[in-house]
């Protein structure tokens, strides 16, 4: 088996070069339409104390070594979202930055340790504000590649038409025949079992609920043209609020094109006694599951009764680029690729 040239190899470099230049010209056009809607762009620490208290995500962990020879515990954020949030406390109102964010465990055609962020927030605003931005930095990414096409895996979505709306549960309906609003693990459980995926006896509801997604949902979205995938189930809420209208779904969509997630979105949670008991459930989990957990960001929860009502999104900048260049994989757009031990 013959051994790849490295990225920096003239000839390689060369065959990667066009895709590079259209990233560069993506993230200028960006920065451009976000600064004409009235946005700042910031630059969040990538060091924290907390790198993000999701239960299946994994950080790169560090420590703050003082003059004094002191020392104390740090993270490479999985997210920018706590010290953008904190901005928002302090006042800001529209905030966006192309962050360098770090996931450890996390290696294959859509995932890498270091990718580019790109997050942003709408204080006073919500979801449809953030649905139309994400169309817009679709198109945008597309004109920069010089493509009417985005492509994955033989899977195209036209980045200039309407984007498809679907609810979480119409989509389970549709394509695994199943109604997430039933919270029993079992009926779960006996979709995957009818689709032929594999299970196993201590399987929770949400370890069901993303086999489901990821394996038979997900491959069906953003065919054809992107899809807003919608009203997430309350237990998937994240750092999302619950529905005022509905509260067995959560003001949380996400952003698919050839059955690729792009991004995920949230009218955000700013009740910090909520969010502690999210975070102590999904660090119990975590303590669980892999034998480790992150701590809790104590100024991340004393910052949210300032925050406004806001609406926030996180967009895989890496993919984008990857589906409107037409490449195997985010390494192929990304200027120098972490190294491989």
């Amino acid at each position: 088996m013959s051994i790849p040239s490295p990225f920096w190899a003239p000839d390689r470099h060369a065959d990667r070069r066009p895709r590079l230049l259209a990233r560069a010209r993506a993230a200028t056009a960006a920065r451009a339409w976000f600064g004409a809607q009235g946005f700042i762009e910031v630059e969040p620490a990538a060091l924290q104390l907390s790198p993000g208290n999701e239960t299946h995500l994994h950080a790169f962990s560090t420590e703050l070594i003082a003059g004094d020879g002191a020392r104390a515990p740090a993270y490479l954020h999985t997210s920018p979202e706590f010290a953008m949030k904190k901005l928002l406390a302090a006042g800001e109102a529209r905030i966006f930055a192309f962050a360098r964010v770090f996931r450890n465990r996390e290696r294959t055609a859509l995932h890498a340790p270091e990718f580019t962020m790109l997050e942003w927030y709408r204080a006073g605003e919500g979801q449809e504000a953030l649905m139309r931005d994400g169309a817009a930095v679709l198109r945008l990414a597309a004109e920069a590649a010089g493509t009417k096409r985005l492509s994955f895996r033989g899977r195209e979505a036209d980045p200039f038409a309407e984007p498809e709306r679907l609810s979480v549960r119409e989509a389970f309906l549709r394509y695994a025949g199943v109604d997430v609003f039933d919270s029993r693990p079992a009926v779960l459980a006996e979709a995957c079992a009818r689709l032929g995926l594999r299970t196993a006896r201590d399987d929770s509801w949400t370890d069901l609920f993303s086999r489901l997604l990821s394996e038979k949902v997900e491959p069906n979205l953003g065919i054809g043209r992107p899809t807003f995938l919608t009203d997430y189930p309350a237990r998937e809420a994240a750092l999302a609020r619950l529905s005022p209208h509905d509260p067995r779904v959560a003001e949380r969509f996400e952003l698919y094109a050839c059955g690729v997630e792009l991004a995920n979105a949230f009218g955000e949670l700013t009740d910090p006694a909520e969010q502690r008991c999210r975070f102590e459930a999904d660090m119990a989990l975590k303590q669980q599951l892999y034998g480790e957990s992150y701590p809790i960001d104590e100024d991340f929860l004393d910052c949210l009764p300032y925050m406004k009502e806001t609406a926030g999104a996180a967009l895989g900048f890496d993919r984008i680029m990857m589906l409107a260049c037409g490449a195997d994989a985010i390494e192929d757009v990304q200027w120098t690729p972490v190294f491989r031990p």
